[in-house]
């Protein structure tokens, strides 16, 4: 199986990328590698999988040194005519589209950015799946889809409509175009709800992150909500090993679907959405803790006022994960922390 794999230069799509790689699988992956963060741990994260930063050129196509079975593309999701292209070339049996303008407060600021990445560069994808044949497209969605819910744990099957971010918002309209595709065109399409992942090779501007990097520094770490906080915190290595569960099982539809009682995460059409989470969630003031008997240093704290756009509290239910792929995500966060500080050492120390 050939597979297309979007956003390889970022933290999840590395991630991926090297697992199906050293899986045998023959993959190719995608990224524009945009300013949002250090470009630098980008092209670092692309070292990794044998893509020589000083070979790569917009809309050409590069062998990996270290993998036979692996190539790279320079491209932007929102360039239809080469998105397009390279769905005919290639001819891939899979997709896993993780490439996404990322980042909740960001929205705020930059909102045509998500436009451009998350909407119009999603539709691209769908049409290269519709007009080739793919077997399977799974994609990346995010656990901020569930907004104004305060049911606990968030299920796939509770009501999504009441998003806080248009980053939020444009995870949840690609969950509605990938529907709409799976209905009119058969297109098997399945979504990922992804809640907060961590770990080695992360963004800058996710908390374990910036928490990290400014206990180390003797800098005061931003506290938002005076603490009041808790996430479902999922290993990156977990997330991956749930969509290499996913990708090879594409949804079938769902012959007891009605609409007069419509289930939110499946269809008459071969359409499915998960959670995939840690089930777990941890308070920010423990998750801190954990950073800082990890470090063996106190943070200095400062504590400030929630942020728009955020929520207080995530928990995932990943019963269907569980019933359906005999998988359940579950990394102790102590040890997915202690991982991340290494690599985090070892890389900027």
């Amino acid at each position: 199986m050939k597979t297309l794999i979007t956003g390889t230069a970022g933290f999840i799509g590395f991630h991926l990328a090297k697992r199906l790689i050293e899986m045998g699988n023959e993959v190719i992956g995608l990224d524009c590698i945009n300013d949002y963060y250090d470009v630098n741990l980008k092209y670092s994260r692309l070292d990794q999988t044998g893509i020589n930063r000083d070979k790569i050129e917009y809309g050409k196509i590069i062998q990996s040194s270290k993998f036979n079975n692996y190539k790279f593309i320079k491209l932007k999701l929102e360039d239809r005519e080469s998105i397009l292209e390279l769905f005919q070339k290639e001819k891939f049996d899979k997709v896993c589209n993780l490439a996404a303008q990322a980042g909740v407060r960001y929205s705020i600021e930059n909102p045509y950015t998500y436009i451009d990445s998350n909407i119009v560069g999603f539709i691209n994808i769908l049409e290269g799946c519709r007009q080739n044949e793919i077997k399977h497209l799974v994609y990346a969605s995010s656990s901020s889809v569930y907004g104004l819910n305060e049911t606990m744990p968030f299920s796939t099957y509770h009501n999504v409509d009441h998003p806080i971010s248009l980053y939020a918002a444009s995870k949840k309209s690609n969950e509605l175009m990938a529907h709409t595709y799976s209905y009119l065109y058969g297109l098997p399409t399945t979504g990922l709800r992804f809640f907060t992942v961590y770990g080695p090779w992360g963004r800058p501007d996710m908390a374990l992150f910036l928490f990290t990097k400014a206990i180390l520094e003797g800098k005061p770490i931003d506290i938002y909500n005076n603490g009041n906080m808790q996430r479902d915190f999922t290993y990156v290595s977990d997330i991956v090993e749930g969509i290499v569960r996913v990708i090879d099982s594409s949804p079938r539809p769902n012959s007891l679907w009605t609409g007069k009682l419509p289930d939110p995460s499946s269809s008459i059409a071969p359409y499915k959405i998960y959670n995939i989470g840690n089930s777990n969630p941890v308070k920010l003031m423990d998750f801190i803790k954990a950073i800082e008997n990890s470090l063996g240093t106190l943070a200095i704290k400062n504590f400030l006022p929630i942020q728009a756009g955020d929520v207080p509290s995530t928990w995932a239910d990943v019963e269907d994960l569980e019933k359906n792929f005999n998988y359940k995500p579950q990394t102790l966060i102590s040890v997915g922390i202690k991982n991340f500080i290494n690599w985090y050492k070892q890389y900027y120390v």
